[in-house]
This record gives structure tokens, C-alpha cells and sequence, in this order.
């Protein structure tokens, strides 16, 4: 029967500060450790290399790491490898706070570059919490067609105007043209009128002066 070592063992496990099971006692100096029976003398063991504390078991997660590297290609992930319904493996919420985001930031960043103006974040705002763009590309290309389309109302609306002031520019030059045609009209008739007066003023004059002349003979 061997000799029991419970008490260095206890004793050991109290110096190095770990289990008993931790503990190493050499099997060539089973000797020197029995008569060991305080921690002064467990102490000079330990100095000496007569009782070692074991180095913690290594757990390794070689074949862990090698498994979710796959995973990121895909393997590992078929029918027969899924536990939950899709929404408690990848909720929809989850879903709708990435796409959100990435919408916002990419409003708040074309905002800040000057690419949009407020209003027109406010809109895309209000669109993409309505669900109207599923992704950063449509949300994309919907800010350039209407930009596209804010510029050629503009264009519209300048063209109008343009062409609303040269109409009332050419109004203008009309009616003064009918004014100038009226005060030439209204003119010529009055000289007509007063060409026309004149010859019948002049025989009611030689007609006045014949019958003083025919007074002053039978005078």
C-alpha cells in the first residue's frame, strides 16, 4: 500500500492557489514530500520543482474557427442544419433597421455635400420610412431623375417666362403702333375736314363783299 499524500496535496493546492487536481507531485520524490506537513516545507518543494501546478488544458478552437470559415462560404447552412423559422434566425426588423440607416446616411450625406437640398431630403425622407426604395441604388437613381426632372421644370418655367415677357413686349409695341396709326388717322381727318371747310368759307365771302359793293353803287 502506498503512501497517502492527501495532506500535501491540500496543502499545495492552498500555496499554488488553484485545485487539488492542478497539483503535480513528483513520483520520484514521493519521499521528501510525505514528510512535508506545513506550507513552509510545501513552499521549498515547489522551489525545489517537487510540485509543479499544471499548466491550464488548452481548449482549441482550430476546428471551431475552420467550421464558421466555411460557414462564410456557405457550407454548414442547408435545410437540415437550421433550428429556428427565418424570422427568429434573421428578423425582419433587423432587416428594416440596416436598410433605414443606410438610406439616412446616404440622405444626410448628399444633404451635407449639397447635392440635395432640404426639401428634397424631407421628401426622400418621408419615402424611405414609406418604403418606397429598397435599396441604396434605386434611392440613387430616384434623386437623379429628380433632380433631372427639377431642373427641366426649371428650364419650363424660365422658357414660359421669357416668352411671356416678349409677348407683353410685343403687345406693348402693338398698341402703340395702333395708337400712333389712330393719332395719324384722327390728324389726316381733321386736315381733310378743314381742306373741305375752306372753299365753301371762300364764296360766302366773295358773295358778302359783292353785295356791299351793289349798297355803296346805289348810294
Amino acid at each position: 500500500m502506498g503512501v497517502s499524500l492527501r495532506l500535501q496535496k491540500r496543502l499545495a493546492a492552498s500555496v499554488l492557489k488553484c485545485g487539488k487536481r492542478k497539483v503535480w507531485l513528483d513520483p520520484n520524490e514521493i519521499g521528501d514530500i510525505s514528510t512535508a506537513n506545513s506550507r513552509n516545507n510545501i513552499r521549498k518543494l515547489v522551489k525545489d520543482g517537487y510540485i509543479i501546478r499544471k499548466p491550464p488544458v488548452v481548449h482549441s478552437r482550430s476546428r471551431a474557427l475552420k467550421n464558421l470559415e466555411a460557414k462564410r462560404k456557405g457550407r454548414h447552412l442547408g435545410t437540415g442544419k437550421r433550428r429556428g423559422t427565418r424570422e427568429a434566425r434573421l428578423p425582419s426588423k433587423i432587416l428594416w433597421i440596416r436598410r433605414q440607416r443606410v438610406l439616412r446616411r446616404l440622405l444626410r450625406k448628399y444633404r451635407e455635400a449639397k447635392k440635395i437640398d432640404k426639401h428634397l431630403y424631407h421628401e426622400l425622407y418621408t419615402k424611405a420610412k414609406g418604403n418606397v426604395f429598397k435599396n441604396k441604388r434605386v434611392l440613387i437613381e430616384y434623386i437623379h431623375r429628380a433632380k433631372n426632372e427639377k431642373t427641366r421644370e426649371k428650364h419650363v418655367t424660365e422658357q414660359a417666362d421669357a416668352r411671356r415677357t416678349l409677348n407683353k413686349l410685343a403687345r406693348q409695341r402693338r398698341n402703340e403702333r395702333l395708337q400712333e396709326k389712330r393719332a395719324t388717322e384722327a390728324k389726316l381727318a381733321a386736315a381733310a375736314a378743314a381742306a373741305a371747310a375752306a372753299p365753301a368759307a371762300a364764296p360766302a365771302a366773295s358773295a358778302s363783299g359783292e353785295t356791299k359793293k351793289s349798297k355803296k353803287s346805289k348810294q
